[in-house]
């Protein structure tokens, strides 16, 4: 955005569990505070239980942008976010409020703050292309085709992953060059300050019971019902992109009779964890400015006082 003023930004990351959403709304309770969801689950309508999103009455109380923006059999890029997530900060500071941004899905928040590679739009034409492909060859050998000029990005990508594998593809065919290579160059990140804060669990053990609870409050929610009413939407089938969101693949195939609820539910929370254990190794390689303890006392006490005390280092007031 030529000319437009730079952002000033609160980011509040952490691994799945670790209590970010409650705690930016003890937030709000203290400062003027605009939050703004960094969650590429929270992002879907129809996605609610298994998401983490607060209930509607507390999103009343508490409003959170970017939530609820797209339906699930719609896509929505690392780059929408990064282009929506500046503008709706714009809009928080220009009514005097401190944006805060809040979630665990670091390639959001990294492509804010860093900036992505510069790749080429996507092509309609060629992504039919290669979807007539996969539909005659399956996507397993479109991924072969990928790993034979392009070994990093295919060594990243799973085989089935449908998404992936097509992008991987156009890129190449639009530029000539493997999307690997591209997305080693450095970019540009929003213009701007962001004050960052990691959110760190105490221990790994903690850590798992904690995702262990809040998966057992899912399901005792309705968490199962949920994925059976998304599914019976017409627009939805099971490689629709909301369905690559934890939890909800796995309880997907239970919903459609490939598995056991038992298996499902033992899938689920293994690969929660599996994402837990991702998001801790972005977060321990962000450059944080303040780290936190999820088990220290009075933490949005000390949450307060920290943002307070960085406002004018940001040029921002409160």
């Amino acid at each position: 955005m030529p000319g437009a003023p730079a952002i000033v930004a609160v980011c509040l990351m952490g691994p799945t569990a670790t209590g970010k959403t409650d705690l930016a709304m003890a937030l709000a309770e203290r400062l003027p505070l605009g939050l703004v969801s960094v969650d590429s689950a929270m992002v879907y309508r129809y996605l609610d239980i298994g998401s983490g999103k607060p209930v509607p009455d507390v999103l009343a109380r508490y409003p959170h942008r970017l939530v609820d923006i797209r339906d699930p059999w719609e896509q929505y890029s690392a780059g929408e976010f990064a282009a929506d997530a500046s503008q709706v900060i714009r809009d928080i500071s220009a009514a005097g409020r401190i944006p805060l941004l809040v979630g665990g899905t670091f390639l959001y928040f990294r492509s804010l703050v860093q900036g992505l590679a510069d790749l080429p739009a996507a092509d309609p034409a060629l992504r039919a292309e290669l979807e007539a492909r996969a539909a005659r060859e399956g996507w397993p050998a479109l991924h072969a085709e990928l790993a034979r000029f392009d070994p990093a990005a295919a060594a990243r990508i799973g085989a089935t992953d449908r998404q992936r594998i097509q992008r991987a593809l156009e890129v190449r065919l639009l530029t000539g060059q493997p999307i690997s290579a591209l997305q080693a160059r450095p970019a540009a990140g929003e213009r701007g300050s962001f004050f960052r804060i990691g959110l760190l669990p105490r221990d790994r053990p903690a850590l798992a019971e904690r995702i262990a609870l809040r998966f057992q409050g899912m399901l005792e929610r309705g968490f199962i019902d949920e994925v059976e009413r998304l599914l019976s939407l017409p627009e939805m089938h099971t490689d629709r992109p909301a369905l690559r969101a934890v939890g909800y693949r796995q309880i997907a195939q239970f919903v459609g009779g490939r598995c056991t609820r038992a298996e499902a539910e033992r899938q689920a929370l293994a690969a929660t964890r599996q994402l837990a254990k991702r998001q801790l190794t972005w977060l321990r390689r962000e450059a944080c400015d303040l780290w936190l303890d999820v088990e220290a006392d009075d933490l949005p006490g000390t949450l307060e006082q920290a943002v307070r005390g960085m406002l004018p280092r940001m040029q921002c007031q409160p």
